[in-house]
Formats: C-alpha cells, structure tokens, sequence
C-alpha cells in the first residue's frame, strides 16, 4: 500500500483542520492531573479521551513513544491502539521516537513506523541524524515508497541542542543548516509541500540566519507550557511559517479528562495559530 504523499496529506490537513498538532504525552504526572493511576489501566483511558476528543478536529497527533513504552508490551500494545483508532478517524499521527542509528538497524526502525504493515505503522517519524544525514537512507528511503514523511531533529528548543545544531562545519555552515539543505533537497520540486519536515523550536527566537524555506513542514514545539505564543510565530519562521505545525502538548491536555474543555482548548490553540500565521 501507498498513500498519497505525507506532504500533501499534511497540507490539506492543515488547511482544513488548521495548523496545530497536539502531543499524546501521558506521563505520570498528567496522569495524576487527570485523576488516573499510573498504570495501563489509566494508559489506556487517557489515550482513548485525547482521541475521542479531538481526533476528528485537530490536523495532527504527536504521540510520545517513550511514555508508552515505559510500560513494556502492554503500553506498546495501547500505542498501537492509539495511532490506529487517531488514523481511523482522520487525524495524521507523527510518531515522536527520534530514532538514529545505522544500516541495518535503521532499517528496523523506519519498518516499525513506516511500513504500511506495521501495527505501528504512523504517518510520519521523528528522527535523529546525528549519526549524520546519511544514516537516516533507510527511512527516507522507506518513507518514500510508503507515501510517509520524516521529521529530523534540526534546530530543536532544549538549550542544550545548541552544542551540537549550532556548531560550525569546516565548510562555515552549522550542523542545524546542514540538516535544513539536505532537507530542501529531499523535498525538490514536491507540490504542495515535501513530505521530509524539520522539527526546529518555536522558542528559538530570530532565526533569520538559517534558510527554513525548505519545501516541507516544520514540526515547531514550545508553544503553551514552553513559553511560546501563536503571535511569535511569523517573527520565528519567517516565509516559511505557513509550513509550520505547532506542537502543543500541556497547554491542551492540561485541561482533560473534561473532553468539551479539550477540545474547546484545542479550538483556541488552532485559531490563534490560523490568524497568526495567515496575516
């Protein structure tokens, strides 16, 4: 099986649904916000409120891996539950495991998320290409053939990405604007919009100095509980911020298991982004 590509998927998403991802991050202490063991008991009924909710309102889900896994096959299996019922319901799913490594182990990877036969089979995968660009040749690769997209950790919002995106090449380019060109080059004459993204922080302020015109989308978290607004935006990204997918997280889950103030928080979020982005 093959979709359309992530790309054009993602454009008609956002243009119908608005520009905003919402992150699945049901870690221990969101769960005791919600009143729910830290259990797959309380797993299972966050995952299942946060899709009921808003799955058929918002362009994306970014379900964190990590927090399901830490609960063994179990969690897996209430991930794989997650993303299929999210997909079924019209929402995109980016699965967020920044996975890096090599060869064929790569290659493990990317078939766990991009392959359309996998349980876990997403619309797209966080990845890492700090083994260098050229390791991630498997998952482009499979991304590809599977009409699935990638998004590559390049200038991300943790202050401590900055020793490693920021610093400068031999060829006076820094490893951040390495990853945006081979970016660009991937999405090369894709319409609307390349399926091969960038995660890069909303937090960043001015990043007038990195070229983020790269004919794909770019996965912005920081917005909410990180300290970002909608309104900051444009002067972050630019030309390229009507590509942006702000991730909110804590800013909408914050606010469950009530699901009418999800999705009223959602709704929010989505208008603010919508009206910033399109001025």
């Amino acid at each position: 099986m093959t979709l359309t590509p992530f790309g054009t998927r993602l454009r008609a998403a956002m243009d119908s649904r608005g520009p905003l991802c919402v992150g699945i991050d049901p870690h221990a202490a969101l769960l005791a916000q919600w009143g729910l063991q830290d259990d797959i008991a309380g797993l299972e009924r966050f995952s299942r409120t946060v899709v009921e909710a808003l799955a058929e309102s918002v362009a994306v889900f970014k379900p964190q891996a990590a927090f399901f896994e830490r609960f063994g096959s179990k969690g897996v299996a209430v991930l794989e539950r997650t993303v299929a019922d999210a997909r079924a319901a019209g929402t995109l799913v980016v699965m967020d495991a920044k996975r890096g490594d090599i060869g064929s182990t790569m290659a493990a990877y990317a078939s766990a998320f991009l392959d359309p036969a996998s349980p876990l089979f997403s619309d797209a995968l966080t990845v890492s290409p700090y083994l260098g660009y050229g390791s991630l040749a498997p998952a482009v690769e499979l991304a590809r053939e599977s009409g699935a997209g990638l998004f590559v950790l390049a200038l991300t919002s943790n202050p401590e990405g900055a020793e490693v995106q920021r610093a400068v090449r031999e060829d006076g380019r820094t490893i951040g604007a390495t990853m945006l060109a081979h970016l660009a080059a991937e999405n090369a004459g894709a319409s609307p919009m390349g399926s091969f993204g960038a995660v890069v922080g909303a937090t960043l302020g001015d990043l007038s100095s990195f070229d983020l015109d790269i004919n794909g989308p770019l996965l912005a978290p920081g917005i909410g509980a990180q300290g970002a607004t909608a309104a900051d935006l444009p002067a972050v990204f630019g030309k390229a911020v009507r590509n942006v997918v702000p991730n909110v997280s804590r800013g909408v889950l914050k606010h469950g298991p009530d699901v009418s103030a999800l999705r009223d928080s959602a709704r929010r979020f989505a208008d603010e982004i919508r009206e910033a982005v399109s001025e």
